[in-house]
């Protein structure tokens, strides 16, 4: 009696580890995958609005000799560009300068938020895509008419305004100057930042810092969008091109024109995700190859233990595809519980996960379908695990199952 005992704790034991194994591939595999999702969207949402079709240009120093200019000479964008990068380069729909400052105290009544400001043309809402949650954008006739209005960040507007109320129509100072707000970006590109931290932007026409700044007619960065179905890294070469001839260097001098070719960013993240996910999948199923070969010997013990009981069971006239049908069974039935048990523990975690209050909220759950096609791949691991076994117990004999006993 004592030795039964001692033969069903082990086996039992067997059994739980066994499970333990399958269980934990499969929560490795859920919990990565939608770990992985969740963090992709939480990348994407600091670029959340922004045009993926863009291209930031800056000028920079020259580093070839072009007709009598010496290398190193720095150069200027201005305004005039604009207008010649729309007539050379059609490919191209948005074409808008901006230009940069030093950053201020924005001061409303007793209330301080640091600023950076940034001079911008309306076009550039195309680029960025504001979500404005008070007010408007700047529009053409704040430009004509060089209105001192501007446009504050979400952070701005915290805590120049904690009571949540409409700040449009306020006025706030910055470095000596009084400027009208009409609207509020709730949107916190934090990937993509020019000139200031996200949410602290403080956007005014251009015109308006032209004349402030006593810039004249330079800009310190053009942003381009290209037109649908065009590649930006296509047209980056004629976009040089058309800069060189207007200020008399080296068209193939890629350094004189600094290009941040957006596109390329975003097919990087892009990229990098879909390897993490290769490389999910690749542990998830390495795991799951582990508790497979974990059942594959438990129910190779099992099939040992039980030979008597095999070999009785083919006397009294069980076919082999009854022995067969047994063996795997059993074998899909202890990795789809535990593989079911690990889906719905990680289900469990990634829901915590989720729950989280963050800035920027995502989705880490698995899809319905993830979880069946999970499912659907342990029953197909617990078939191959149990196939070795079965045919163990499918050659048993009943007359050396006799001797046996």
């Amino acid at each position: 009696m004592v030795i039964e005992l001692d033969s069903l704790t082990r086996n039992k034991t067997r059994t739980f580890l066994t499970g333990f194994g399958v269980f934990w591939g499969v929560f490795m595999l859920v919990a990565l995958l939608g770990g992985g999702q969740g963090m992709k969207q939480m990348l994407n949402s600091n670029f959340a609005g922004f045009a993926t079709n863009s291209a930031m240009l800056f000028s920079e120093q020259t580093t070839k000799p072009y007709k009598g200019f010496r290398k190193g000479r720095w150069w200027s964008m201005e305004i005039n560009d604009i207008q010649r990068l729309k007539t050379n380069v059609s490919e191209l729909d948005v074409v808008t300068p901006m230009l940069f400052a030093s950053g201020g105290n924005a001061i409303y009544n007793d209330r301080k938020a640091e600023v950076g400001i940034t001079g911008n043309a309306p076009d550039y809402r195309f680029i960025t895509g504001p979500k404005m949650r008070f007010g408007r954008y700047i529009n053409n006739v704040d430009m004509l008419q060089k209105r001192k209005v501007c446009v504050i960040g979400k952070k701005t507007y915290q805590e120049l305004f904690p009571d949540g109320s409409d700040p449009c129509g306020k006025r706030i100072e910055v470095n000596g100057i009084h400027y009208q707000i009409v609207g509020v970006d709730w949107n916190v590109t934090g990937g993509i930042s020019f000139g200031s931290a996200p949410g602290t932007n403080m956007i005014v026409p251009i015109t308006v810092m032209q004349q402030i700044m006593h810039r004249g007619n330079r800009v310190d960065m053009i942003a381009v969008t290209a037109k649908k179905g065009v590649v930006m890294s296509d047209i980056i070469p004629k976009m040089r091109e058309t800069m060189a001839r207007a200020h008399s260097f080296d068209p193939t001098d890629n350094q004189a024109v600094e290009v941040m070719n957006t596109e390329v960013l975003f097919q990087m993240i892009e990229g990098m995700f879909t390897g993490v996910n290769i490389m999910i999948i690749m542990v998830g199923i390495g795991t799951l190859l582990a508790g497979a070969i974990g059942v594959s010997n438990i129910m190779m013990v099992t099939v040992k233990e039980r030979t008597t009981e095999i070999g009785i069971r083919r006397a009294i006239g069980a076919t082999p595809r009854i022995i067969l049908g047994q063996i795997i069974g059993e074998s899909i039935v202890l990795t789809l519980v535990a593989g079911m048990c690990g889906i719905i523990f990680a289900v469990l975690i990634l829901q915590g996960m989720e729950s989280m209050p963050t800035e920027r909220p995502a989705h880490f759950q698995i899809g319905f379908w993830t979880a069946v096609a999970t499912a659907i791949g342990v029953s197909i691991v617990g078939v191959l695990a149990g196939l070795a076994p079965a045919l163990r117990a499918m050659a048993i004999k009943p007359v050396d199952a006799m001797r046996e006993e």
